[in-house]
């Protein structure tokens, strides 16, 4: 079972065809790959540029310093070492996005009032 339990969230994303790795950091990781998968075909977002809106990775850290200084470190890292990391969680890339919220393509959810 995937849990999402962490305040903060490091997180990568791929396209269809696996091409192209995007390392981002948010206190929600499924409402931002709600907002990179809208970007689609959008040239001047890099993943709507790359139609990168997979989640094939996500760590969660309890402090906001933390993510942001280890999404720096993945970013710095190269490709095969970023493949590595993912392999370690999800070494067929299944799309965890599905997985946790059992849905695609991803559409946000009404508020309850």
């Amino acid at each position: 079972m995937i849990y999402l339990n962490d305040n903060f969230y490091v997180y990568i994303l791929t396209n269809k065809l696996k091409t192209v790795i995007y390392v981002g950091f948010s206190n929600n990781v499924g409402e931002r790959v709600i907002e990179h998968y809208m970007q689609q075909g959008n040239p001047n977002s890099f993943t709507g540029r790359y139609n990168c809106n997979i989640l094939v990775y996500y760590e969660g850290h309890e402090f906001a310093l933390d993510g942001i200084a280890r999404e720096k470190q993945v970013k710095k890292w190269s490709r095969k070492k970023k493949e590595d990391l993912i392999n370690s969680m999800n070494p067929y890339w299944e799309n965890l996005y599905l997985k946790i919220f059992k849905q695609w393509p991803p559409v946000r959810r009404p508020r309850k009032t």
